[in-house]
């Protein structure tokens, strides 16, 4: 399977480009999603978090807290240390199987952290949603609700945009208007369907 890596930061409008990729029939394998569910009721790893934790790690209804959880790691980087160390093992043996099981012409990997947790050696090719960081800042705290401060700090957990565009093959600039999206999404699927096309007919045994 050919697979497309999809990243940005936040507040970037990577979503928004997937979606535009999955209008077209491309399967969009989302970490985050992923990454939601592993800290789900009844699972291993929200078990574990609430032996560390206790029951301020959790909602009335004994789901996550995730604002609490978000919090916590933020303000304490050894937690954040050893959330990840807990998910990311889970969360990459998911990624790897919806990969896997793609049916699509090719597959998206969507990524927030793609080029920080060395996903793009799952890729053959990076995509970069790619905004200002003033833009980045206005989006996230607009959609989100939160401090300037805590953007920052969710800017500073990730990669710069230097380190995300030298990973590129691709951009797609999303200063702009979303009106802007769907042209160079259209353009872009063309070329990965070929490139995807050329490298299944490559890897065709071939016939005496």
């Amino acid at each position: 399977m050919w697979v497309l890596g999809v990243t940005g930061g936040i507040g970037s409008g990577k979503t928004t480009v997937t979606n535009l990729f999955a209008a077209h029939g491309i399967e969009v394998v989302d970490a985050d999603v992923i990454a939601r569910h592993i800290l789900d009721q009844g699972t291993p790893a929200l078990a574990a978090v609430t032996e560390r934790y206790g029951t301020e790690a959790l909602q009335v209804d004994g789901s996550l807290n995730r604002a609490w959880l978000r919090e916590k790691i933020f303000q304490q980087p050894e937690e954040k240390d050893w959330l990840n160390a807990l998910t990311h093992p889970l969360i990459r043996e998911q990624l790897l199987a919806a990969l896997q099981n793609a049916s699509s012409p090719y597959v998206i990997l969507s990524a927030p952290l793609l080029v920080e947790n060395n996903l793009t050696r799952y890729c053959d090719r990076v995509l970069v949603v790619d905004v200002t960081e003033a833009t980045q800042r206005q989006r996230t705290a607009q959609r989100d609700s939160v401090s300037a401060s805590q953007v920052d700090q969710i800017m500073q957990a990730q990669a710069t945009r230097e380190q995300r565009l030298a990973a590129a093959d691709d951009i797609i600039n999303n200063d702009g208007d979303k009106i802007l999206l769907a042209p160079q999404v259209a353009k872009l699927h063309a070329q990965y369907l070929r490139l995807a096309h050329d490298a299944e007919t490559n890897d065709q045994p071939s016939k005496s």
